[in-house]
Order: C-alpha cells, then structure tokens, then sequence
C-alpha cells in the first residue's frame, strides 16, 4: 500500500482525480453497469410485487363487504 502512495505523490492531481478514475470505468463500467442493471430490476419486481399484492388484498376486502367482518372464523 505504501509503494502505490508513494507512486501516486509525485503524480499531478489530474492524474489522481480525472485519469484513473475514467480508466477505472473505462475498465470496469459493464461490470458497473450489470450489477446496477440488476439491483434496479430486483427493487422494480419488489414494488411491483408488493403493489400487486396490496391490490389483491384490496380487491378481496371490497367484494367481501360485510362477510368478512363475521365471526365465523373463516379465512
């Protein structure tokens, strides 16, 4: 770690801050964007799904009506 500091100290700061950064998207910016691509999707079917099941409960409560509030004990 010492020698990459020291390697980095003499550089001028564009090289730290502009250079290697672009080079490390350059390098490494489809691996970038597939995991993001990814994590995107999982939280979009998340939402979708809960959505889809908090109008399913909704459907279910309002054709009920009055039935579900008796004691019965049924689902």
């Amino acid at each position: 770690m010492d020698g990459i500091r020291a390697m980095f100290a003499g550089m001028p700061w564009w090289v730290k801050w502009v250079a290697v950064p672009l080079l490390a998207l350059f390098v490494f910016g489809g691996v970038i964007t597939s995991i993001l691509g990814a994590l995107i999707s999982i939280v979009f079917k998340v939402l979708l799904f809960a959505a889809l099941v908090g109008g399913l409960i909704f459907v279910v409560k309002k054709f009920r009506g009055d039935r579900a509030k008796s004691p019965s004990g049924e689902w």
